[in-house]
């Protein structure tokens, strides 16, 4: 196998393990679309913020990009951490926890033999 083709000739789909994916950030960007169409929740969270914020006598209207910008720059790294980690789906925790564990112990386990040694299945 040479530059990612396989032995058919097919180039290989899909991540490789241990393999990070890059994330490319266009600098150049200047909107940003956020869609709260499926999260009520969130979306109840932000009209209450934007009435409790333009409850008031003076000033400009406040819109939501200023709370956005006032709120990240609030953002500690600690904060960044709890984001990041609420990006990961259960198996990518799993997936995690036997990278690290493979790390710390200097061995190579399948996902199989990792979890048959944590639940300690015989």
């Amino acid at each position: 196998m040479e530059n990612g083709i396989g032995e058919e000739g097919k180039k290989k789909r899909g991540m490789h393990k241990n393999q990070k994916k890059e994330l490319v950030i266009k600098e150049d960007q200047t909107k940003f679309f956020v869609d709260l169409s499926h999260n009520k929740e969130g979306l109840d969270l932000i009209f209450g913020l934007l009435r409790k914020c333009n409850e008031k006598d003076f000033g400009k209207e406040i819109l939501f990009k200023d709370l956005c910008l006032y709120a990240v720059n609030k953002l500690t790294d600690k904060d960044i951490e709890k984001v990041q980690e609420g990006s990961l789906s259960e198996m990518e925790k799993v997936e995690r926890a036997l990278y690290e564990h493979n790390k710390k112990s200097g061995t190579n386990l399948s996902m199989g033999e990792f979890l048959v040694k944590r639940l300690g299945i015989n």
